[in-house]
């Protein structure tokens, strides 16, 4: 008998982006760095994404923890900062990775803005 171990990922961002508009869903992504950062230091460190997956009772190990970081670190500082946190979602999320995530922040502006 063979198991099938893949696991459904299903992206959600479009929809947010669709419900909140394009400033509401960046304003999620800060909140979501917020809720990860060290308050020190206005980052999110190994140490910061460490407890908080504890908190959440997620067993992540120390490696898994380290690419996390290394995926989205763009300086080389081995932490994130907000900005590149908010690339880091973007670059994960398949659907805003086509072609159609200019469409879904340009239907979503105030006419008065463009």
């Amino acid at each position: 008998m063979e198991l099938d171990h893949a696991l459904d990922f299903e992206d959600y961002f479009p929809s947010m982006i669709s419900r909140l508009g394009a400033e509401g869903f960046i304003g999620e992504l800060c909140n979501g760095f917020s809720l990860l950062m060290d308050a020190h230091k206005g980052l999110i460190t190994f140490e910061s994404l460490k407890m908080n997956c504890c908190l959440l009772g997620l067993e992540v190990r120390d490696d898994e923890l380290l690419c996390m970081l290394m995926e989205g670190d763009l300086d080389g500082d081995g932490a994130l900062s907000q900005m590149e946190f908010c690339i880091l979602m973007f670059r994960l999320s398949p659907c805003l990775m086509d072609g159609d995530a200019p469409k879904l922040f340009t239907q979503n502006v105030d006419p008065m803005l463009v």
